[in-house]
């Protein structure tokens, strides 16, 4: 795990509120000078701690307001079958994560489907894809909080 200091911890902080703040108004927040600024954060962007810069968009306009999580267990776990599945998930544009488990489940989807009959249609997808033994889904009945990586303001390494 790398070192940060408080200027470094700021500036994650800043950023992961904020990815469009200027460069001007980033030094200013965290109380430090236009060039160590902008210098310190070329450095975390080469270090790949910052790894770009991105839109979050509003997946309940785009997509639909149900999220579902669905559990996938494989026939077999062989990296073919494994690379295949992953392959025609990710194609999928109402997947919004995808994650290969530990436990008795292989994979954790996470979708995002306007109503049932959409969640069937997804449904229908997944059984057609090889190798697929078992589906099991659950609703999201609330999100009461989901947010991308950041760093605490004012924490110390």
């Amino acid at each position: 795990m790398i070192e940060l200091d408080s200027y470094d911890q700021k500036i994650l902080h800043v950023l992961g509120e904020d990815g469009r703040v200027s460069w001007r108004d980033l030094s200013s927040r965290i109380g430090l000078s236009f060039t160590p600024t902008l210098r310190r954060v070329r450095k975390l962007e080469d270090e790949g701690i910052i790894r770009g810069y991105s839109a979050v968009f509003d997946e309940n306009r785009l997509l639909g307001t149900m999220g579902v999580f669905i559990s996938v267990t494989l026939e077999r776990q062989i990296k073919d079958v494994l690379t295949h599945f992953e392959h025609c998930v990710a194609s999928i544009p109402e997947v919004v994560g995808g994650y290969q488990t530990s436990g008795t489940q292989d994979y954790l989807i996470h979708a995002m489907v306007r109503d049932l009959p959409h969640y069937q249609e997804l449904l229908d997808f997944l059984t057609t894809v090889p190798g697929v033994a078992r589906i099991q889904s659950n609703f999201a009945i609330k999100t009461f909080v989901r947010r991308s990586a950041s760093f605490p303001a004012g924490t110390e390494s």
